[in-house]
């Protein structure tokens, strides 16, 4: 595998907030021992394959592996207290050079783990998931921050930054700032947010920011937001969404060869890749897919291309 030739230049803040004690530390490994002690083939069935992907890294991750800026690893990682990235110059060979024969050992089962898992398309999708620590009310994503608004205000939502775009909820999808509102960012004055509908699902979408009245309090309102817009090709049917949290909409089905442009990548309890494509009606659409439904023809993911001698 190769390492993805674009990446977000996104910097984002979450659980930083929080007064980590080196006890709670330890609790946010995924596996606290991996570079001590040799994993097993069944213990790393127990996770989803998207986990794995986290597992993997956190093994590189310890020794400050610098993740491409803005990549999912890159953003999950750089919210945990015990991650200090290199800053290094030197293509990550520092952080290689530190790994000892426990931690190589385990980096190659969990590769050939998910590979198995690719190729049978068993991606052991009720195992333990990395989302399980961090799961708020409901799953919202990473990335997204509270934003609080002044009440009693409902503002149109689309799928996209644009008033021509599909819309939600048979075009009347809207959210009310009684409830709450995680957002993103802005792209060209429209703010991506995340919030609870009223039939019980949850919807990603845009709404005009020049719309909100009153005072607004969370930096997410106010920041950019920055995509990547890369060409990709769906390589596994799915089904495009904009509920990554409980999945009650369906937009269209996606076949695989469709044409989309990659916007980024994020998690919850899974690992979305959010794309733009076109609703049945032929307007402008974004939404969710799976992560592993989408080729980017290269994936970020440490170790790729090392020998270790």
């Amino acid at each position: 595998m190769k390492r993805w030739l674009c990446a977000l230049l996104v910097v984002m803040m979450f659980w930083t907030s929080l007064p980590f004690s080196p006890a709670l530390s330890e609790q946010m490994y995924l596996i606290a021992d991996s570079n001590t002690r040799k994993l097993t083939e069944t213990e790393l069935w127990k996770w989803d394959y998207e986990s794995l992907g986290y597992i993997l890294n956190e093994i590189f991750a310890r020794h400050g592996y610098d993740f491409i800026p803005g990549g999912q690893y890159d953003i999950y990682f750089r919210s945990l207290p015990w991650y200090t990235p290199n800053n290094s110059n030197d293509n990550n060979k520092t952080c290689y050079d530190r790994l000892n024969e426990i931690e190589w050992y385990n980096q190659d089962l969990i590769k050939q783990v998910r590979q198995y898992m690719r190729d049978t398309k068993n991606y052991n999708s009720k195992g333990k998931s990395v989302w399980d620590n961090y799961s708020r009310g409901f799953d919202v994503l990473q990335g997204f921050a509270y934003v609080e608004f002044k009440k009693n205000q409902t503002l149109p939502v689309y799928s996209a930054p644009s008033a021509g775009s599909w819309r939600g909820a048979n075009g009347k999808a809207s959210v009310s700032t009684n409830g709450a509102v995680y957002a993103w960012g802005a792209e060209k004055g429209w703010l991506l947010i995340m919030y609870e509908t009223n039939n019980g699902g949850v919807r990603v979408g845009y709404f005009d920011r020049s719309k909100v009245e009153g005072k607004v309090t969370g930096d997410a309102f106010y920041r950019e937001a920055a995509f990547s817009y890369m060409p990709a090709v769906i390589i596994d049917s799915c089904t495009l969404t904009d509920d990554p949290a409980r999945q009650t909409t369906q937009i269209r089905t996606l076949q695989a060869g469709t044409q989309v442009t990659y916007l980024m990548t994020t998690i919850n309890r899974n690992s979305w890749a959010y794309i733009e494509t076109t609703a049945p009606d032929g307007r402008v659409c974004r939404g969710f897919i799976p992560a592993r439904c989408i080729d980017l023809g290269t994936e970020d993911t440490a170790g790729d291309g090392y020998v270790n001698k």
